[in-house]
């Protein structure tokens, strides 16, 4: 699949049949996230992989209030065979720009202007999304709710120096078209142009060399 195809094709999906992900996808998918943009090459990130139905279930019972009766959206999304949370570690970032090559003598994290770590690990976790994209597969993007982490951390012990940044779920995409899930938000909302978006040499000034022939 061309890039651009990916680009466009790439959408947040919410159901999925159960049928088993080649596992050859998933370790490329992995292997192009760790591909991804990182802050003095810190590598400060790690993917917890679930991708057996016991894992996956016990990944639902830790975040969803119930399993065995689930809304639309939960019965949904519990049908894909893999979960991946990708995670970041602040501490390996601060400890990486203490270095020698980089110049700091701390660890101090006021330093920085925003979280690299987990902007770092997002970045990874597109390229997931468009490595399953580019095979075929369906994906999506969510996060832990914060009064879960805990119990999703207890679950499959996730280390103190590591927080989950969100959570991926990749399968096919349903065998009946009409299964799309729960409705997302572009749904509702309408795409802002470009032209609302996008600045040139001054916030108030629109940036435009004509349209690109693959917009």
């Amino acid at each position: 699949m061309e890039f651009q195809d990916v680009v466009r094709r790439r959408k947040m999906v919410r159901s999925y049949a159960t049928t088993p992900v080649d596992p050859a996808v998933v370790d490329l998918a992995l292997r192009n996230a760790v591909r991804a943009p990182n802050a003095g090459f810190s590598q400060g990130w790690a993917f917890l992989v679930l991708d057996t139905p016991a894992d996956v279930r016990r990944f639902w019972e830790a975040t969803a209030e119930d399993v065995d009766e689930p809304d639309e959206w939960l019965r949904g999304m519990m049908r894909a065979p893999v979960v991946i949370l990708p995670c970041s570690s602040k501490a390996a970032y601060l400890r990486r720009y203490a270095e020698a090559d980089k110049g700091w003598t701390d660890e101090d994290e006021a330093r920085w202007p925003k979280p690299f770590w987990d902007m770092d690990t997002a970045m990874a976790s597109l390229l997931i999304l468009q490595t399953a994209t580019d095979h075929g597969l369906a994906s999506c993007f969510i996060g832990v709710p914060p009064d879960r982490e805990p119990a999703v951390r207890a679950a499959f012990g996730i280390p103190e120096d590591f927080d989950p940044v969100g959570v991926v779920t990749l399968g096919h995409h349903p065998e009946d078209p009409g299964d799309t899930g729960a409705a997302g938000s572009p749904s509702r909302r309408r795409r802002r142009p470009m032209a609302e978006l996008v600045h040139g040499g001054h916030w108030g000034e629109r940036w435009g060399h004509g349209s690109s022939p693959s917009a």
